[in-house]
């Protein structure tokens, strides 16, 4: 039975829980490599396992002996011996001139390196400059300094340790900070039962395929061009609904890339092998650059029939008209413009805050109290009346205890996989049950990191109000709103909400200051309000002076 930790060793005993869970549930998918550093990593004394999860931890992989002092490890000497032995730390590594240079102080470099102007005055990067320019080979960190009587540790199981790390977290966005986060009560996550046949990756060439992406994505935000990078991307396949979202999102950027770049044909091509939501949409937007009219026509017909979203459905529908003018045919027949509610306001300048502010100020009651929500109200509303849907403990949903929400949140099938559920949920709305549920939730969550609920916003004051003047219908309307398209239809709300307790009413407002115009998704959001039976109004503010 191994001993507890003492506190002060907490960063260790998250590391050794980290690799226990990689090593029961993802066993199979270990390389060999991987399995042997697990279990030669238990025999470690802990004064060696601690140092090098602490260098693990830390950014970059060279680090000087004068700069590891740890209380709790004693001795970095003697911990340092076994790592070196085994070598996942070398004392011999190879380093460029650039690496050295952010290892060492303005004036060891003055001390230590062949620099030609050794002034005093000059800069660190000014001689970081001179240094490079020499372009000397790499070499160990002795050979740079042989004066200096300074240890160099290089980690070398750093890489090892990511994909452990990916293992463990189904990304490489996490870090091992999760656990300290939620140990203090930074971050606090909801326990969700996840089964050992739950895991982000089925297989090894899951992971391999990851890091592939990965490297490619990061040679990318690099600056590598386009061309350079296709190679293995565009024959890529997997069975993983994860890897296959990350390779049509990474092949969408490319082809904006290119379209960005000018490159229209090449773009259109790739927009094609993307299976990314927008992907259609560029497609036609390619076409009409390239003067392709009658191809760009015949795909918005074709799309127009299963529009792939609402903001999908409305570019077309802009599209159409003009493409049509174009070709000398008949213009579609589009629906009717929804009447805007509209309302103008002459306001001071305020010294300070935004316009959605200054109307807030200005419309303001005790009676009729005004609160600016945005996209906060109705999401949190309803993130807290679906919880139980939203954190199911569906296969493949979650797989460690540090996420905020579903991994599959925003895939196609997100809904369908839970339509009972949800069913569930919003069948409170019909009973009347919803109100007290939603209370419940909102003491006994709290503070629990979820995808839609804006814990700092909404306090139990704005909760109660939203439940005693919104009605039932309503917020039924906008749950199944959200449902049809979670990541699109989260945004547009309106800025402002307007209650009146005395008449169980309220208003929403949406503010536009000087010279602004409404966005695509906040007409969509208008037009459903509208739909619905749902008070809303546009605000447009002009300022007094003016």
């Amino acid at each position: 039975m191994s001993v507890p930790l003492p506190p002060e060793l907490y960063y260790l005993g998250n590391f050794r829980t980290a690799l226990a869970w990689v090593d029961e549930r993802h066993a199979d998918l270990l390389s060999d490599e991987e399995s042997r550093f697990i279990a030669r990593f238990a025999e470690l004394a802990v004064p060696a396992q601690a140092l090098l999860v602490r260098m693990v931890m830390r950014k970059g992989s060279h680090f000087r002996a004068s700069k590891l002092r740890y209380d709790e490890i004693g001795d970095i000497a003697a911990a340092a011996r076994p790592l070196l032995e085994l070598g996942w730390l070398s004392e011999r590594a190879p380093l460029e001139a650039a690496a050295v240079a952010a290892l060492l102080r303005k004036d060891e470099l003055l001390a230590h390196l062949p620099l030609a102007d050794r002034r005093a005055s000059q800069k660190k990067a000014e001689l970081e400059a001179q240094l490079l320019a020499l372009e000397l080979p790499a070499q160990p960190f002795a050979a740079w300094c042989p004066n200096l009587d300074e240890r160099l540790y290089s980690l070398q199981v750093g890489e090892l340790c990511d994909r452990l790390r990916l293992l463990f977290f189904g990304n490489l966005s996490q870090d091992w900070s999760e656990f300290v986060l939620a140990d203090l009560g930074i971050y606090r996550y909801e326990p969700v039962a996840i089964a050992p046949e739950s895991r982000g990756f089925r297989c090894r060439e899951d992971v391999d395929d990851y890091l592939f992406l990965r490297a490619r994505r990061e040679r990318f935000e690099a600056g590598e061009p386009v061309a350079d990078l296709l190679e293995g991307l565009l024959d890529f396949a997997s069975a993983n609904p994860y890897l296959q979202s990350r390779h049509a999102r990474l092949l969408f950027r490319l082809a904006q890339q290119l379209e960005k770049d000018g490159e229209a044909e090449a773009a259109l091509a790739l927009y094609r092998r993307s299976a990314h939501g927008e992907a259609r949409w560029r497609q036609i937007r390619v076409l009409e650059k390239l003067e392709r009219h009658s191809e760009a026509h015949a795909l918005a017909v074709q799309l127009s029939a299963s529009p792939g979203s609402d903001e999908e459905a409305q570019r077309l529908e802009r599209a159409l008209p003009r493409l049509s003018r174009r070709l000398g045919l008949p213009a579609p027949a589009r629906r009717a413009a929804v009447a805007e509610c509209r309302s103008e306001l002459v306001l001071p300048r305020p010294a300070h805050g935004s316009v959605e502010h200054a109307v807030r100020e200005h419309l303001h009651r005790e009676q009729a109290p005004v609160h600016y929500v945005e996209n906060t109200l109705l999401c949190s509303l309803f993130g807290l009346l679906c919880w139980e849907a939203i954190f199911a403990p569906l296969p493949g949903a979650f797989f460690h205890p540090f996420h905020s929400g579903p991994v599959d949140l925003y895939g196609s099938d997100f809904h369908e996989r839970r339509r009972a559920l949800f069913d569930a949920c919003l069948a409170r709305l019909d009973d009347g049950s919803y109100r007290a549920h939603v209370r419940l939730l909102h003491r006994t969550k709290f503070g629990t990191q979820s995808p839609f609920v804006f814990w700092n916003l909404l306090d139990e004051a704005l909760l109660e109000l939203a439940l005693a003047c919104i009605p039932a219908a309503h917020l039924r309307a906008c749950c199944e709103r959200l449902l049809r398209d979670l990541r699109a239809n989260r945004a547009g709300m309106p800025d402002l909400i307007q209650f009146h307790p005395a008449e169980r009413h309220y208003r929403l407002i949406e503010v536009k200051g000087p010279g602004d115009r409404l966005q695509d998704n906040q007409k969509r959001w208008l037009a459903f309000a509208a739909e619905h039976g749902i008070p809303v109004e546009v605000c447009y503010v002009s300022w007094a002076e003016a």
